[in-house]
């Protein structure tokens, strides 16, 4: 953005708590043998915190070895998380064999990975995975078909930040609005997080109608990352988007941006 002459203004929107910890606790404390577990599968760097959190208090049985349990990750952000932790801690907890990682990069890749992988390896059929609280089924539902079975703890949730108000006022308070020209832009990347941030936004800001004949008066312009999130502003909150990139990345949001006030820089 800053390439094109904007000042790109960043809040928080989400965050992510850790849940479920003293369950995950027991079953850590357990050990992967007591509970006849082949592996461990993670999907994102926030399992890999709760993982790493939850032994700070917890006692363990003295066969809980996951040292060299198979730990199954989707991508090498996760892989390089739960690296991390084995750099750091050199204990029974730390997952000292990280399988798939880039070699996996989908769900459905990790999913027949696995599959392959405990059929050459020790034929058990069972799995700790650890998740969020948004997830798809396409994992579980392969791998239940080529019978295995996951036990599923959701140990992080994404929610609302609780500091985005203050932090809206403070930018506000920095970039104030001013009654003779458009304030600028506000980009939109998901239809939650619109619902979240929208109370807070109609406080400064008079939005673009999508139910009026005039939907340009207001003293916003406004761009949704893409179509969904851009239908969701439409037709449940009332806001016309006045630009969708072609396609949901920074350079094309940017592009956009600029293409649209060369042609009518003037124009809400």
């Amino acid at each position: 953005m800053i390439s094109y002459g904007y000042n790109p203004i960043s809040v928080a929107v989400l965050e992510t708590v850790i849940t479920n910890l003293d369950e995950l606790k027991c079953k850590i404390s357990s050990g992967p043998k007591e509970q006849d577990l082949a592996g461990v599968v993670i999907t994102s760097a926030r399992a890999c915190e709760a993982w790493i959190t939850a032994p700070k208090s917890v006692l363990l049985h003295p066969l809980a070895d996951w040292s060299h349990v198979p730990f199954y990750v989707v991508g090498q952000a996760t892989a390089a998380a739960l690296a991390r932790i084995r750099e750091t801690y050199d204990s029974s907890l730390s997952p000292k064999d990280i399988r798939g990682g880039a070699e996996a990069g989908t769900a459905e890749r990790l999913a027949h990975f696995i599959l392959e992988d405990l059929t050459r390896e020790s034929g058990k059929s069972s799995l700790l995975s650890l998740t969020g609280d948004k997830n798809r089924d396409t994992l579980p539902s392969i791998l239940k078909t080529g019978g295995v079975e996951l036990d599923i703890l959701q140990v992080y949730a994404t929610q609302g930040s609780s500091k985005f108000t203050d932090d809206l006022d403070n930018v506000m308070r920095l970039a104030p609005i001013d009654s003779q020209a458009p304030w600028g832009w506000i980009t939109f990347f998901a239809p939650s997080a619109a619902d979240f941030v929208m109370p807070a936004l109609r406080k400064y800001f008079t939005f673009p109608a999508s139910n009026s004949e005039s939907p340009q008066v207001s003293n916003v312009k406004i761009v949704a990352i893409g179509p969904t999130t851009a239908v969701h502003l439409r037709d449940k909150l009332g806001v016309f988007g006045s630009v969708v990139p072609p396609k949901p990345n920074a350079e094309e949001l940017a592009a956009a941006i600029a293409k649209h006030d060369s042609e009518a820089p003037h124009n809400l």
